[in-house]
């Protein structure tokens, strides 16, 4: 288990479309993606605005990036949020894929 900037236990839980975060057992954020052809295409994250600041999103993108490695898969960044965190962390830069016309042509028909 991880703490937050504050102190306060956090949890990463993964779901079918999703990973999200918790605060002491409250659900505060979550980064959505997409599968396709060996792919996690990351679309969106957002934590809940009373909880900015606290370093939730830096803590569930890279849980989640961490268990997307570990499951095999290659990460696309398209949400921006995901995008800067992988900017920033080299150590996945093995595992991404670039957000090109093929992937936005898919999105738009999913």
């Amino acid at each position: 288990m991880t703490t937050d900037k504050t102190g306060a236990q956090t949890t990463v839980t993964a779901e079918a479309d999703r990973f999200s975060i918790a605060v002491e057992d409250q659900t505060v954020g979550f980064t959505e993606f997409a599968e396709r052809d060996g792919q996690r295409i990351f679309t969106h994250t957002e934590v809940d605005n009373a909880f900015e600041g606290r370093g939730l999103a830096t803590i569930l993108i890279g849980e989640a990036l961490a268990r997307t490695r570990e499951a095999g898969k290659r990460i696309v960044p398209v949400c921006a949020m995901v995008e800067n965190y992988v900017g920033k962390h080299h150590e996945f830069d093995d595992v991404v894929d670039p957000v090109d016309r093929d992937i936005k042509r898919w999105l738009q028909n999913s």
